[in-house]
């Protein structure tokens, strides 16, 4: 590839990320107006969840396809389905269409983050890598500011369904500059079988144990079959899990590569990814709805709340990155976890009566602790891998990501409804009256919201309670990661960017 090939593909790669950030912090803050005009809080963590779930399953599936059939074919197709996706988001007219359409954007989504960061690995160095996370942290940077105000914007001065409509542009630009600038590397002649099979056994395993999760009765239900059938979705689960096993130790190309597994440095980054995935994104789902319903903001204001813990991430990423090679990536990921884990834990303290500034202080902590741990997880694994493994690898590490992601969501998810319903029922209070907190509210009424608030408040708090332990979790993983130094591979010096200093 050319070097003006490389730079458009470059561009195209920021675009995808900006689409990442965006999605992530844009939904989160007009989901409490989306309840509020749609109704359904108890289907609140399913719009997320469908993403995510959608997403998670077919992340190694997309890492392995592109591994076979090149990257540029692959990334478009993703690309399309996303923007299908969001379109179809945008105009759903019912909880139920959202989800479904949120099902098929995650689908898409899938594949465009991981795509992403393999062309990276393809066209740049360790040491190129290294200086061009300062680039891409700065794309982040950018959505990290322009995504929750620009959402809140939305939201508050026309309607929530422009905040799937945005995607459409960025997202047109970046596939089409990839598909115009990236040409793919000799592929072998001899394509290898795509595992199907594991694929299908991956899915049914993590959609069986969401739903069992999401099943669990709730205050006002009796334990009956709603018990019953949460348990055998959660049975049926391990045995797919279980098949899955099996099949993946013997197929020659597995969707969820086992023997990278074997690796102490791959494993401990996986681990890592699950738990501190699960707390991250599990709080930024819930906390505009918290600075939303509780605190009384806007949607704009619960935007900005959690501006400053992508900003946070942006700007500890392009710190640590600059460092990675002399502190070296184990202290980085001790370090990052640590803070993290400290802004998972004061999350736990905040109330109905806390200030929005402490919380916002609070999330950055969270932010600068992701923002030193997780790419110095990525580059570190690259580096470590053979080439052939890049896809599969980097693919597999934000599957971890997003498997733990959606499994917080769904878990936080059911705790809330379960809290928030029997905090109501104690109190004498109608669990309808929780739409309140989502509408302008007569002055009759507020004495009665005011008990509702305190109910959401008690039982958003079980919600980051859940978050700090996984993250002690994560930080635990940390300390099992191998004593090694990071070493440029044959593969990586192959991979130089013409015209870039070494």
């Amino acid at each position: 590839m050319s070097r003006n090939r490389i730079i458009l593909v470059t561009i195209g790669i920021m675009f995808s990320l900006f689409l990442a950030s965006m999605e992530s912090t844009v939904v989160a803050t007009a989901m409490p107006t989306i309840v509020g005009q749609l109704g359904g809080l108890e289907h609140y963590s399913w719009v997320f969840s469908a993403f995510m779930l959608t997403s998670t399953t077919s992340v190694p599936l997309y890492g392995k396809l592109s591994d076979i059939y090149g990257r540029r074919r692959i990334y478009v197709i993703a690309m399309a389905l996303f923007l299908i996706g969001s379109v179809a988001s945008g105009v759903a007219n019912s909880m139920t269409q959202l989800i479904f359409a949120r099902a098929l954007q995650g689908l898409g989504a899938g594949g465009i983050q991981p795509l992403a960061f393999i062309l990276i690995g393809e066209m740049f160095s360790l040491q190129q890598r290294a200086k061009m996370q300062g680039l891409f942290s700065g794309v982040w940077g950018f959505s990290s500011i322009a995504g929750p105000l620009l959402g809140g914007f939305l939201v508050d001065k026309f309607s929530w369904h422009w905040v799937f409509y945005i995607n459409v542009l960025p997202g047109l630009l970046a596939a089409a500059l990839v598909a115009f600038g990236w040409r793919e590397q000799a592929q072998s002649h001899e394509r290898p079988k795509v595992d199907y099979l594991g694929a299908a056994l991956l899915t049914f395993s993590i959609v069986s144990l969401l739903l069992g999760l999401t099943l669990a009765p709730d205050a006002s239900a009796g334990a009956g079959a709603n018990t019953f059938n949460s348990w055998a979705l959660i049975v049926l689960a391990v045995a797919f899990f279980i098949a899955l096993l099996r099949v993946e130790s013997r197929v020659a190309d597995p969707i969820l590569p086992i023997q990278l597994l074997r690796d102490r440095l791959f494993l401990t980054a996986v681990s890592h990814g699950i738990f501190t995935g699960w707390a991250m994104f599990g709080s930024v789902s819930f906390i505009p709805l918290f600075v939303q319903s509780v605190l009384g903001t806007s949607a704009t204001q619960a935007g900005i709340t959690i501006t400053p813990m992508l900003l946070g991430w942006v700007t500890a990423s392009i710190i640590g990155m600059r460092l990675i090679m002399t502190v070296g990536y184990r202290r980085l990921g001790v370090i990052g976890t640590s803070v993290f884990v400290t802004g998972t834990f004061l999350m736990t303290l905040i109330s109905a009566d806390s200030s929005q500034i402490l919380i916002m202080v609070f999330v950055t902590m969270m932010g600068v602790g992701m923002g030193l741990s997780i790419p110095s997880f990525l580059v570190a694994v690259q580096t470590s891998v053979e080439r052939r493994n890049l896809g599969t690898a980097t693919s597999t590490l934000q599957f971890s990501r997003s498997i733990g992601g959606t499994l917080g969501v769904s878990v936080m998810g059911t705790a809330l409804s379960m809290r928030l319903t029997s905090n109501l029922i104690a109190s004498g209070l109608d669990p309808k009256l929780v739409t309140q907190l989502l509408n302008p509210l007569p002055a009759s009424e507020i004495v009665v919201a005011a008990g509702v608030r305190v109910a959401m408040a008690n039982a958003i708090h079980l919600v980051f309670v859940i978050a700090f332990a996984s993250a002690m979790l994560g930080l635990a993983a940390v300390f099992f990661t191998p004593h090694q130094e990071l070493r440029e591979n044959s593969s990586d010096r192959n991979a130089a960017l013409p015209g870039v200093d070494q």
